[in-house]
């Protein structure tokens, strides 16, 4: 069996030399395979060929069936890979492309250039070089790459911050273009998270983006979280609300939430560890049916998310910064409808039964 495994390593090598194309050379494999299995069936038991060709027919048919299902294996694989989508595969990816990989830098420190990019932060007395610096140390996650995390991520990724994460499971549809501006009409049916890291890579290839092609959940929540600085919520559904909240809690995280409805927008920044509110404190239970309808049921104006989830850059920004004022225990309103724009004050619930004591 050696010997026959040997002439067909030479016969693949050699015919590779030759310039046999592949299926040429699986081929030549092939007849070698037939005629050692004929003649350990047609010769006689004791016969030095069928000897030297390892002497029974069953060890070659194990071989074959093992071959074959190597084979079937890595045809079914080829037609898998065929059915993903370009824009989805590894080697199109945007970050592994070469004209968008930044220049390489020691971890955290700015590239050649990038300085001159946040020159308007630089000269900002809040901000100043301290307050870059610690953008682009900061990991934000955005939970929802939608209305509010579109506009948010885009300003994230413009105002330098070092990581940021998305976590989405849902993919672009050409109904989502009214209003989510870090899509495009060309990436129509990609996961939403590949298209903002394209959205975001684009207008800044210094930030790194990690893409989470998923729901998010209880199992996953703490782990995620825990392992960012800030948290943007921008998703439009009320369970997946409140796992963040408890994950942010427990992580003593910061939480910049937002929430959309037709004309109007709202925001703030939860951190109850340091006195504020959580979300359960101002939310306790699900709205009635039909009270807080979604932007599909009830429509949403198109600016709109811009405006609030511009807001909610600006505080992620402050909050990384130590810059200014920001929202906790305070929830701004943005009545888009009639221009105005009011503030209330918050205040944590004592039966809340993730920060309080129910």
């Amino acid at each position: 069996m050696v010997l026959v495994l040997a002439l067909g390593v030479a016969i693949w090598i050699a015919g590779a030399r030759l310039g046999w194309p592949r299926q040429a050379r699986v081929i030549a494999l092939g007849l070698l395979y037939v005629l050692v299995l004929a003649a350990n069936v047609a010769l006689p038991r004791g016969a030095p060929l069928r000897e030297a060709l390892g002497g029974s027919a069953g060890e070659w048919l194990v071989l074959g069936g093992l071959g074959a299902l190597v084979l079937l294996y890595a045809r079914g694989l080829g037609k898998l890979r065929a059915r993903v989508r370009p824009e989805n595969r590894r080697e199109n990816r945007p970050e592994n492309r070469p004209e968008n990989r930044p220049p390489e830098g020691a971890p955290g420190a700015f590239a050649p250039g990038e300085i001159e990019r946040y020159a308007r932060h630089v000269v900002l007395r809040e901000i100043g070089g301290t307050g870059q610096r610690r953008l682009k140390a900061a990991r934000v996650l955005v939970v929802g790459a939608g209305g509010l995390g579109s506009p948010a991520m885009l300003y994230l990724a413009a105002a330098g911050v070092g990581t940021i994460g998305v976590i989405d499971d849902d993919s672009v549809e050409a109904t989502n273009l009214q209003r989510q501006v870090i899509h495009a009409e060309g990436r129509v049916g990609m996961p939403k998270v590949f298209s903002a890291e394209a959205g975001m890579r684009a207008v800044n290839p210094h930030v790194a983006v990690r893409p989470y092609h998923r729901r998010l959940t209880e199992e996953i929540a703490g782990a995620l979280v825990a392992d960012y600085d800030l948290v943007l919520d921008g998703c439009d559904d009320l369970e997946t609300r409140y796992v963040l909240n408890r994950a942010c809690g427990a992580a003593k995280v910061p939480l910049v939430s937002g929430a959309l409805s037709q004309w109007e927008g709202q925001l703030t920044t939860y951190a109850p560890w340091a006195g504020t509110p959580c979300y359960r404190c101002v939310f306790p239970e699900r709205p009635a049916p039909g009270l807080a309808p979604s932007c599909a049921e009830a429509g949403v104006l198109s600016p709109l998310p811009g405006i609030v989830g511009t807001m909610m850059a600006a505080e992620a920004i402050k909050e990384i910064t130590q810059a200014g004022r920001g929202l906790r225990g305070r929830m701004a309103i943005h009545d888009a409808l009639w221009g105005e724009h009011r503030e209330i004050r918050l205040a944590k619930r004592a039966g809340c039964p993730v920060c309080g004591t129910g």
